[in-house]
């Protein structure tokens, strides 16, 4: 009897847990030719760059046997979070969207655009540390 009030409690305790309020992992919009004209640029409508989006974005150039991309992809997670409202986090799966990997001349991923409202993207590669892209949205996309 003992045993199965214990596991009962327990089972309360991490079933309250999951639903405190906390939030959940944030979900990141994967992109494909066709949402990636609507929502950032449409390149057969305009040859000079015109970023569609309202908020500054980041797009993820990821590819899912890549190592360093999964590490990147937990950061790039706890950052649409914590910039919620402020940035908006896209995915390019680089081996389903080979022609939008090519139109930006990915060859090492991961491989981060960082899309500010005014001005050109720029592109940074590799697996950096939270701290470094916190730096980066700052100093690229001008969001504190």
């Amino acid at each position: 009897m003992y045993k199965k009030i214990l596991f009962l409690t327990v089972l309360i305790l991490m079933l309250s847990s999951c639903f405190a309020g906390e939030k959940d992992p944030a979900k990141l919009e994967h992109l494909n030719m066709e949402t990636f004209k609507e929502k950032i640029f449409d390149f057969e409508v305009n040859k000079k760059w015109d970023f569609k989006g309202e908020l500054p974005a980041i797009i993820d150039f990821y590819a899912d046997w890549c190592a360093p991309c999964r590490l990147v992809a937990p950061i790039m997670e706890e950052l649409a979070q914590e910039y919620e409202g402020r940035i908006v986090i896209y995915k390019i799966d680089t081996e389903a969207q080979r022609e939008l990997a090519g139109m930006f001349g990915i060859r090492s991923i991961p491989s981060i655009l960082f899309i500010p409202k005014e001005g050109q993207p720029q592109m940074i590669t590799g697996a950096l540390p939270k701290e470094e892209f916190v730096r980066l949205i700052g100093e690229v996309l001008g969001v504190q």
